[in-house]
């Protein structure tokens, strides 16, 4: 066609010609561009349907995590913060595409969308990055490599290859040699390719949230059903055997869970209904009884415990005896707080003779009084022991009993304190002036309650002031207002009581000695 002179007719047919391929090409890349509008299209419809999942199944990690919280809770908040990182990456890029159609007439006309102006503005200034391409840039790998902190080890990998912006100088191999990533992806592509990049970008983030998710309840599920959280225990026809019977036990193996906590139970004891906080009380991993073991012989235990799961009380079948051992060889006797009992303390104690009913139990000893089934209480009086007899009578009439002795100790000598200080103590005049004055048992037992009455102050070169009550009075301040820094002030011969038993002489309280530091 270009050879030779051509006529007026064939440089017509000529330049129709040519015309006829531009159209042709013109069409294929409005066909080409069309399939990028749609898959654009495709794209967002998923994202909003994975939208939707999500966050039904936050929702429903967060009603687990209420339920439950030593399981769910830490997954919770993991989830919260990659959803909270998620919805600002995604949002940035929404924003972008906003921009991209905006001012366009018709934003599904993707066969006229085949200007790259707007991102190449955006993103690039000569050869270099522009502030918008630098901040897209940014965002993207702080996305990257703050929810690949978050997310389960089993995904960091993949999270990180998902959003990769080339080698570690940023970037990819192209038909030309070496590229800067955000060049070869974004610079000099038509506008509807572009878009549909950013929404296959938002796609990404959708899948990583889904997938951290799902990741975090099945590893959860999974450590649930672990049989590193199973554990065996027996079951046989009854809890008790008698010398000589064949045991018909069954080795079971049973889910160990002390996380979950039932919200409610409805429990009989030999058919009488058991009441909550007197009878039993609901506990991480199940119910706690609180009952007494009952007269010799076998007890059932019958009725329903409720979990809750998903917002739903589920329903726990309990069907389950006990017996009470008979025929022992002798009383059971034991002090809660070793075998010495303490003068002016009332000594909790347990008497018991198994296979006997408690009420039948007959223990004796000075100071000693029940107060309901085995539990005792021991006031021991003069003496430095006091033996306890207990005794009883089998069902088939065989009478049992024993005796055990304990020693009788004081209490020990009580430790002053200013303001819960003990021994040498250097303090402001301050401090000592509006401190109280205590004394304590350190190590002891028992809890008791001390209060001070009075106590004696002692500041160099000045007078004794007898102090009442347990804090500085008028005179006792007057005296330390003339100390001096270096000065050893002294807090001795404090009277203390229990509050409880002021009858009991406690033994002479150990002094507090200050030296005053200003």
């Amino acid at each position: 066609m270009a050879g030779g002179k051509n006529s007026p007719r064939q440089k017509m047919v000529n330049l129709m010609y040519l015309i006829f391929i531009a159209m042709l090409a013109l069409n294929m890349s409005k066909e080409v561009l069309a399939a990028f509008g749609i898959m654009n299209e495709k794209l967002e419809t998923s994202n909003a349907m994975t939208t939707a999942s999500n966050e039904a199944f936050l929702g429903s990690l967060e009603t687990k995590a209420s339920e439950d919280a030593a399981k769910y809770d830490k997954l919770y908040k993991n989830a919260q913060q990659i959803k909270a990182m998620s919805q600002e990456y995604y949002d940035y890029l929404e924003s972008l595409k906003t921009g991209m159609t905006e001012g366009l007439e018709n934003p599904k006309d993707y066969a006229r969308m085949d200007m790259s102006d707007y991102l190449d503005q955006k993103f690039f200034q000569g050869d270099n990055l522009s502030e918008g391409g630098k901040e897209f840039m940014k965002r993207i790998t702080d996305y990257r490599d703050n929810v690949a902190a978050v997310v389960p080890a089993s995904l960091k990998a993949s999270v990180i290859d998902r959003f990769e912006t080339g080698n570690e100088e940023g970037k990819v191999q192209a038909k030309d040699g070496m590229q800067d990533w955000i060049n070869y992806h974004y610079e000099g592509y038509p506008l509807v390719a572009s878009l549909a990049k950013l929404t296959a970008l938002q796609a990404d983030v959708k899948v990583t949230e889904e997938a951290a998710l799902k990741s975090m309840l099945e590893g959860e599920l999974t450590s649930q059903v672990s049989l590193a959280n199973f554990a065996t225990s027996l079951q046989g026809s009854k809890s008790a055997y008698y010398t000589g019977e064949k045991y018909d036990g069954k080795i079971i193996i049973s889910k160990t869970d002390n996380s979950s906590t039932p919200v409610k139970a409805e429990l009989t004891l030999d058919g009488r209904k058991l009441s909550e906080g007197a009878d039993y009380k609901l506990e991480a991993g199940g119910v706690k009884m609180l009952v007494g073991s009952g007269s010799a012989g076998d007890h059932v235990l019958k009725g329903t415990i409720y979990f809750k799961q998903d917002g739903e009380e589920i329903p726990v079948e309990v069907n389950n005896s006990f017996a009470t051992i008979s025929k022992p060889g002798g009383a059971l006797i034991a002090a809660d707080k070793m075998n010495v009992v303490y003068r002016g303390v009332a000594n909790p104690m347990s008497i018991s003779i198994p296979g006997i009913a408690n009420n039948k139990v007959n223990a004796s000893a000075p100071g000693l009084k029940s107060v309901g089934g085995s539990n005792y209480i021991m006031n021991p009086g003069t003496g430095r022991t006091v033996t306890i007899k207990a005794s009883g009578t089998l069902p088939d009439g065989e009478p049992v009993g024993s005796s055990l002795e304990f020693r009788i100790k004081d209490i020990p000598r009580p430790e002053g304190s200013v303001s819960k200080q003990t021994g040498s103590l250097k303090l402001p005049k301050r401090n000592v002036e509006i401190a109280t004055i205590g004394a304590g048992l350190e190590d002891f037992d028992f809890d008791l309650d001390l209060a001070v009455s009075g106590f004696k102050f002692k500041v160099p070169g000045q007078p004794t002031v007898t102090v009442r009550g347990n804090k500085m009075d008028a005179k006792a301040k007057s005296a330390l207002e003339r100390a001096r820094r270096g000065d050893v002030v002294q807090i001795f011969d404090i009277e203390a009581y229990i509050t409880n038993n002021k009858s009991y002489k406690l033994k002479k309280v150990s002094p507090v000695v200050v030296e005053i530091t200003n």
